[in-house]
C-alpha cells in the first residue's frame, strides 16, 4: 500500500496569470485535481505545505488525500511547474486515484549490502546507471523503492533489470538485460596494466655498469 500525506485546499473559480500572480501575493498556489472520468476542480493550496512536501523527495510516489469544500480526493501528484527563476512551485496537477489505477511511475533503485560487495571490497567503483526505474502498477501500490544487494558482485560484473525484485504485481518498462550498474575496475588500475613497455627500456642499474 502506497503512504499518503494529506492537503487541505480551497476551490478556485477562475484562471489565468492575474489570478496566479495574486495567489502568490497571498503565498498559495493554483492547483488541479482531474481524472477518473470526473469533472475537473480548480483548487488553491497553501505555498509553504505543499513545499514542503515537495521538497521531502516522494511526492510522486505517495498518495495525497486531498480534501476540498468536506470532500476527500484521493490523489497522485503528476507534475510540479516550478519559476524558471526562483524553483518556487508555481502550480501542481494531481491525478485521482483508485486501486484499480494502473500508473508508469519514477521509483528510486536502492543498493545494498555494499560492505560486503566482493568488487567494491577490492578498490572497484560502483557505477550507477539507472538510479530510478520506471515500473508500472496500482497507484493505490506504488513502492517507495526496489532493491539491488551487491553481496555477490565482483570487478568487471554487470547488474541488469532482471535481478531487481519487483512488488506483486508491478511490471518494469526496462528489459531485463538492461543495465543497471557496473562494478568497475578503478582507473589507475586499468591504467598501470595497460601501460606500454619500451623495448628498449633498460635498468638504471645496467646503464651505469655497462658505462664504467
Amino acid at each position: 500500500m502506497s503512504k499518503k500525506f494529506s492537503l487541505t485546499a480551497e476551490k478556485r473559480d477562475g484562471a489565468g496569470k492575474g489570478i496566479a500572480r495574486a495567489l502568490r501575493r497571498e503565498h498559495k498556489i493554483p492547483a488541479v485535481v482531474y481524472g477518473d472520468s470526473k469533472e475537473p476542480i480548480s483548487i488553491t493550496l497553501p505555498l509553504k505545505e505543499i513545499t514542503l512536501e515537495y521538497h521531502k523527495g516522494y511526492m510522486f510516489t505517495h498518495l495525497c488525500e486531498i480534501t476540498v469544500g468536506g470532500q476527500t480526493h484521493l490523489t497522485l501528484a503528476r507534475d510540479v511547474q516550478l519559476h524558471p527563476v526562483t524553483d518556487k512551485i508555481i502550480h501542481v496537477d494531481f491525478l485521482r486515484v483508485t486501486p484499480k489505477t494502473r500508473i508508469k511511475v519514477d521509483v528510486p533503485v536502492h543498493f545494498i549490502n555494499d560492505e560486503e560487495c566482493k568488487g567494491l571490497k577490492a578498490g572497484g567503483v560502483l557505477n550507477v546507471v539507472h538510479h530510478e526505474v520506471v515500473l508500472e502498477c496500482a497507484a493505490t501500490d506504488i513502492p517507495e523503492f526496489v532493491e539491488v544487494d551487491l553481496t555477490n558482485y565482483d570487478l568487471g560484473d554487470v547488474i541488469h533489470m532482471d535481478v531487481v525484485t519487483l512488488p506483486k504485481g508491478a511490471t518494469s518498462v526496462l528489459e531485463g538485460d538492461e543495465t543497471i550498474a557496473t562494478i568497475a575496475v578503478p582507473r589507475a588500475v586499468v591504467e598501470v596494466e595497460d601501460a606500454p613497455v619500451a623495448a628498449d627500456a633498460v635498468p638504471a642499474s645496467t646503464e651505469k655498469k655497462e658505462a664504467e
